[in-house]
């Protein structure tokens, strides 16, 4: 899977949001805020094709969370990522 184009993290106030740029994004009228691991993962995965697998290895080596329990948050981020329509 891959980022959307046109979707890129910013930091407004203290708050990491997506904000939608460029005409195919247009009609782009929701705001999804990250905490500070999806952050993380959003800033390591842009412009890259990467796997639910990716995301994990990326939290297993920053944070101190279990293979098991950082796949399967992994797997639930891509899925949110996805059905929010900023990531393919």
């Amino acid at each position: 899977m891959k980022i959307k184009k046109g979707f890129v993290l910013r930091n407004v106030c203290g708050e990491n949001i997506i904000v939608a740029e460029g005409k195919e994004n247009i009609d782009f009228t929701k705001i999804i805020s990250m905490n500070e691991s999806s952050a993380y993962l959003w800033k390591n995965v842009e412009g890259k094709e990467f796997t639910a697998e990716d995301l994990c290895h990326l939290l297993t080596s920053e944070y101190d969370v279990a293979e098991d329990v950082a796949l399967k948050d992994a797997q639930a981020i891509a899925n949110e990522w996805i059905n929010a329509g900023i990531a393919e």
